[in-house]
Parts: structure tokens; sequence; C-alpha cells
């Protein structure tokens, strides 16, 4: 399924496998109290669901490829806050946390996952093919890569509409040295369509780290040969990405063209349920989680700032994890699609 480029290998991890912290922003701007909340808030729903998630797959409830978010929450989150109505979402298989930040409905999400009748794609899409026209979210794809083309499509009918929205294309560092990735960025630029490419760098593609697959690690300047602008942006850092990506939604919207934003980020989970990430250490999984975490920064700042108190924290944590935990409730006891849907929404 993946690139050859991000194939897991047998041999020891890489000992320069990945930097030991994100590039930093300077000058991030500052959030107000409802938005530190408000991401608070959004990271910590996607993390919950993820962590259950990963449960009802080991408890066999959840089938097939399934591939988790956590670690990354600050990237999907902080650029849907520099979003507008309108604006479209398309990304790759690690797809739940777009969902979820895009207003998706968590019993819908995590039915899907299981296969059930009440799924947004009724129970036959599953973890990496789910959509919302109403939420303007066109896509998990199991493809590496094949998004950036489709996305660059609804950049075209968004250039050709002249309907003043910008589409957002989400796809990894693996996928970043995919051919298709390069053909799409030539015609976006050639046409200056409404396009903001976003590369979640999570340092090991499928499982080889960057050091060994990429000839310019710089991703931010993988557009250069095309005239695109880029830059790299701390994505453990949710308030660099909301500013980032104002900043280049601007550039898209205004007719400037594509932008692309490099996003460092981390997963600490292994590339999917089945991936044991042998290919790094613990310690440096830790260090990430202990300095970087993204959903910690903004506690940290809410308490450092007295914008909000432990028990405020407490209490939206537990309200966060009833609804993870009445979505779960809702895709363990759906009933299966009548076989009779395998003859909906197809094309013969």
């Amino acid at each position: 399924m993946a690139a050859a480029a991000s194939a897991r290998t047998k041999s020891a991890p890489a000992k320069s496998a990945a930097k030991s912290t994100p590039s930093a922003t300077p000058n991030v701007p500052a959030f107000t109290r409802d938005q530190e909340l408000s991401a608070y808030r959004e990271m910590l729903l996607i993390r919950r669901f993820e962590e259950k998630a990963g449960q009802l797959y080991g408890m066999g409830l959840i089938g097939g490829f399934c591939h988790l978010y956590i670690g990354q929450e600050a990237v999907v989150i902080g650029m849907q806050m520099a979003l507008k109505e309108g604006d479209q979402i398309i990304t790759g298989y690690r797809d739940h946390g777009h969902m979820l930040a895009c207003g998706m409905d968590a019993k819908g999400v995590m039915a899907e996952l299981t296969g059930r009748r009440g799924g947004l794609s009724r129970g036959k899409g599953g973890s990496m093919h789910m959509f919302s026209k109403e939420k303007h979210f066109y896509g998990g794809h199991g493809i590496v890569g094949g998004q950036v083309s489709l996305g660059t499509g609804l950049a075209f009918a968004n250039h050709y509409r002249n309907n003043g929205s910008v589409s957002t294309i989400y796809f990894g560092d693996g996928a970043g040295n995919q051919g298709q990735v390069y053909e799409s960025f030539n015609m976006a630029e050639l046409w200056k369509l409404p396009a903001v490419y976003i590369i979640e760098n999570n340092r090991y593609a499928m499982g080889t780290a960057v050091s060994r697959s990429s000839a310019q690690q710089d991703f931010s300047k993988r557009g250069v040969s095309f005239n695109i602008p880029g830059e790299q942006v701390d994505g453990m850092d949710v308030r660099a990405v909301a500013a980032a990506g104002a900043k280049a939604l601007e550039w898209a919207r205004s007719g400037n063209g594509p932008y692309i934003l490099e996003m460092q980020t981390y997963r600490y989970r292994g590339h999917s349920m089945s991936d044991p990430a042998k290919y790094r250490s613990k310690e440096e999984v830790q260090k990430m989680r202990e300095e970087h975490d993204p959903i910690d920064q903004v506690r940290g700042r809410l308490l450092r700032d007295k914008l909000a108190s432990e028990d405020d924290l407490k209490d939206i944590d537990a309200k966060v994890r009833a609804i993870v935990a009445e979505a779960a409730e809702f895709a363990s006891n759906d009933p299966e699609p009548d076989p009779s849907e395998l003859w909906t929404d197809i094309t013969l």
C-alpha cells in the first residue's frame, strides 16, 4: 500500500532517524482563552477517540487497516481554526482526526470503523474511506499520495467557479516522494489554483526515517522548482499551525496560487495497528511525549496563565470521555449493514 521509499525495513533503527525537537516557529501569536479552551477540547477529543479505537481494534471489533493520529492532533485542529466555511479538506488514510476536527459525528465515525449500518459510509468504507459533503470533507484515501491530485481537482473547481474557497490537501512525508504530487504542484501553480498542501511530516512514513528515504528533507522546499512558496511549522504547537495556516489560506484565497506547509509533527503509535515500530527507540518517543506533546502544551498554558483550573480541565476531559464512550457503545451494538447495501452507491 505504501510507497517503495517508505517501506518498512528489517535493519536496525537509524541513529539520526529524527530530529530531537521540531523546528520552532518564531513570533507565535497568543491565543485567547476561548481559543485555548477550544483547541484543548478538540485535540483531546481526537486523542481519546483514537485511544478508544485502538482498544476496539485489539478486541477485534475493528478489522482491516487502522492508522491512529495520536500525537499529531495540533496539525488538523490548528488548520481547522484558520479555515472558512466552504473550504474543503482531503487527506490520506490517517484520517479519523480530520473527520472529528471538521465536525463529523463521533458515533458515525466509530460505527464506520466497526463496519456498522450507522457508519458515515454505511459500514462499507471502514477506517480509510469516509466522506461528508455537508462538512466539505472529501475523504480519507488509501492510495498513498492519491488524494493530492484529487484535492488539486477540488482547487480547480473552486477556481473555475470563483467561489472563494480553498482546498486543503493533507499528506505525509512518505507520500511526499510520489510522482503525482509533483504533477499536481505543477498544474496548481500553472493555473494559480487555491490549494494549500499540508505535509504532515511525522518523520517515519510507513517505517523508514526521512533521513534514509528523502534526498531533500526540507519538505517546505518541495515546490521550489514550481515557484510554490512554503514554510516549515512546528506541528506540535497548535498556535503556530493556526498562524501559518491563516497566512497560507489568505495567500491561496487571494489568487496567488498554491502554498506548501510542512508540519513537523510526530506520531506516537506505529504506522498502523499492526506495526510494532521497532525502527525507533522508546526513549525517543518518550522524550517527544514529555517535551512536545501538543495537548500538554495547551494544558500548561491554561493553568500557568490561570485561564482554567484543574477542575475545569477535568470537567472537559470527563465530557470528552463521555462522547467517546457513547460512540464506542453505539459502534459496538449498531446492526451490520444489510447485504443489499453491497449494491447501493456503486457504479457498474
